[in-house]
């Protein structure tokens, strides 16, 4: 019984530390994985690359945030409408966990001319499958 209860106090520290982090701290948080996991395609400034959409002013990211949090968490492939240009890859997952995810989220969506007045939380990406 005492372990169940450790269990329980440990999950619910995980989830409130989650549900504490200020859109700034996730924003710089989303910069270091931005550069570990994205800028070989996405480029250093969001624009993309021959073949990869760009993220800066992207129309895709903001018509459908949720789907814009799934294609993060779990890759895609097939063709895409970008700013009016289609686009037809393969982005694998690249394995972040759902922390990462909204951090990155929250960079891209306020970074070269992107602005997203709502924070992406841990528990909102942990609902996306």
């Amino acid at each position: 019984m005492k372990f169940l209860i450790i269990i329980y106090f440990i999950t619910s520290f995980f989830f409130l530390s989650q549900s504490f982090k200020t859109k700034e701290q996730s924003i710089k948080d989303g910069y270091e994985i931005y550069q570990d996991f994205c800028l070989r395609c996405h480029m250093s400034e969001g624009e993309g690359s021959k073949g990869i959409p760009p993220l800066a002013k992207s129309d895709y990211l903001f018509n459908d945030i949720e789907n814009s949090i799934h294609v993060v968490k779990n890759g895609m492939k097939g063709e895409i409408i970008v700013n009016n240009v289609k686009y037809n890859n393969v982005m694998e997952s690249p394995g972040l966990d759902d922390e990462e995810v909204a951090d990155v989220m929250n960079y891209i969506l306020n970074s070269w001319g992107n602005s997203y007045d709502k924070l992406i939380t841990y528990e909102e990406v942990l609902k996306i499958k």
